[in-house]
């Protein structure tokens, strides 16, 4: 499974989960074109790299 990171306008991160049905019809990168801000860098992950540990998500960085 993938997400799609990019940075948002307050330095934070923002983290798209895709819905498994949508990924029937589409692909992943038709999502992030779909709900990024357009001139917004954005990455598509494994779901391995983003931490599981949510205690501290405020704090996650993100450098395109």
């Amino acid at each position: 499974m993938q997400r799609i990171i990019y940075k948002t306008e307050d330095g934070g991160v923002a983290v798209i989960i895709p819905a498994p049905e949508y990924l029937q019809d589409h692909t992943i990168e038709e999502l992030a074109a779909k709900e990024i801000p357009k001139g917004v860098e954005y990455e598509i992950v494994d779901t391995n790299t983003i931490p599981s540990d949510r205690t501290f998500r405020n704090a996650w960085e993100y450098t395109a």
